[in-house]
């Protein structure tokens, strides 16, 4: 066999993955509050976008379109002279809508207090200075649930204090709102809630030094080794469940986002379903039109190149919002079809759907609904869910109907059953397959506790009442 050298002319085809391409993409997977931060970084990048707010003449005055002459001649991505004068006619619309809502206020949202600052704000109003600092310094070592991470020992020795002033410093803490904040243990914290129960048996205290037993529904051992009924037993660890773990988690952390901006809004009006999509959020966008005189004047400069370049990445940043929404749009009004009795009629109504059903009825690849539905919400009537939500894993057909089975169905009619049991007597996973069986929705033992798990349910010793 001869080895050489050669020159072959091939002619393939092949996906290359451009910056435009890119940015396209990372656009469509981006929440409304997200992308909104997104455009925010743009805009301090590229200097030729700005928002429409910033197109309104600080007077509130219209200019009018001039002449593109040179422009028009020139060709580029996009046809800027038609751009300029589309945004001037959007200036005058824009301006209308301005004057008439003059007097409107942006809602806003005050933040809640952190832990460490409502802690911080009762030291500050205590009488005693002899362990204020130590005590501050105690609370900034808290942890988001309020439990101390550190020991006494290395308090004493980082404040360069006694060991005493550290314990009256700790018991300074401990006395604040909330209570438990400042324990070293679960059982440190849930003692330090006692005087939020009105009465308690005198066993209680005892009680809790057996929460290991209790978290696995040891009660039994629990009963012999307190020398108590078991039912007495039983009255305590109900009386565990008003008291809080956790008492440093009602409050925020810094940087802690506590609500959901819906992507999608699905209203019902007059029988029919409205889609909005919630771009309320993210900054109207236009192009600078004082770059123009740049265009015509700098010819072959590097001044020229470089507002070229920023005029089409401003233009592609532009068409990727646009297509993400025109895409959202069309994913959700497709979900609408899909699940529409849900949407009337509740969980019990909700279809098995697949991705690659959505993408096949929108003329899309699979992967392109999946990144425009990650990570985001839609508010509809029955509530506000993740766009994955919708699509439901079927589960196969039942004997008795035609319709398929979804797990959203049957963990609905496993809580059912558990909300209906016998408390002294809970089913077991093996009897809770038995019982859905009967209702056509075949399942493992294995599989019925893998969806009590998901449920937050606990198993039949944790559920058993004496």
């Amino acid at each position: 066999m001869r080895l050489g050298y050669g020159l072959n002319i091939e002619q393939t085809q092949k996906l290359i993955m451009t910056p435009e391409l890119r940015q396209a993409i990372t656009i469509l997977q981006l929440s409304a509050l997200d992308l909104s931060t997104y455009v925010e970084d743009q805009l301090m990048d590229n200097p030729l976008l700005e928002t429409q707010e910033e197109i309104m003449d600080s007077k509130g005055e219209t200019e009018v379109p001039e002449a593109e002459g040179s422009l028009a001649d020139e060709k580029w991505d996009v046809d800027w002279q038609d751009y300029f004068q589309d945004q001037d006619e959007h200036r005058v619309r824009q301006e209308r809508v301005v004057v008439e809502d003059k007097q409107r206020f942006d809602p806003f949202i005050a933040s809640a207090p952190t832990l460490l600052e409502h802690l911080l704000e009762q030291l500050h109003l205590q009488k005693v200075s002899f362990s204020l600092t130590v005590a501050e310094y105690i609370v900034g070592n808290l942890d988001d649930n309020g439990c101390l991470t550190l020991s006494l020992e290395d308090i004493a020795c980082e404040m360069n204090v006694s060991f005493e002033m550290a314990e009256k410093a700790l018991a300074l803490v401990q006395t604040l709102d909330p209570l438990g904040v400042g324990a070293r243990n679960l059982e440190e914290c849930l003692s330090l809630q006692l005087p939020l129960l009105s009465d308690y048996p005198p066993e209680f205290p005892e009680f809790l030094k057996h929460l290991e037993d209790l978290a696995a529904g040891r009660l039994q051992r629990i009963a012999h080794a307190l020398k108590i009924p078991i039912n007495k037993v039983q009255e305590m660890a109900d009386l565990v469940r008003k008291l809080d773990p956790k008492p440093g988690r009602r409050f925020s952390s810094l940087g802690e986002v506590r609500y959901v901006v819906p992507d999608v809004v699905i209203e019902e009006i007059g029988g029919e379903f409205i889609i909005l999509v919630n771009d309320l959020t993210v900054p109207r966008l236009g192009i600078n039109k004082a770059y123009r005189e740049v265009l015509s004047h700098e010819e072959g400069t590097d001044t020229r190149k470089f507002v070229e370049q920023k005029l089409n990445a401003a233009a592609w940043l532009i068409r990727s919002i646009e297509q993400r929404r025109l895409t959202l749009y069309k994913v959700a009004d497709a979900i609408v079809r899909w699940q529409t009795e849900f949407l009337r009629y509740g969980i019990h109504y909700l279809r098995p759907l697949t991705l690659r059903d959505i993408a096949d009825e929108i003329g899309v690849h699979e992967s392109t609904v999946s990144r425009a539905t990650s990570n985001k919400y839609v508010q509809t009537p029955r509530g506000i869910f993740e766009f994955k939500f919708f699509f439901a894993n079927s589960m196969g057909r039942g004997h008795n109907h035609d319709s398929e089975i979804t797990t959203e169905e049957i963990k609905r009619a496993l809580r059912d059953i558990i909300s209906s049991e016998n408390p002294k007597s809970p089913y077991s996973d093996q009897k809770l397959a038995d019982l859905l069986k009967a209702k056509d929705m075949g399942i493992s033992r294995r599989t019925v506790a893998k969806y009590r798990d998901e449920l937050g349910i606990g198993a039949t010793t944790l559920r058993k009442r004496y």
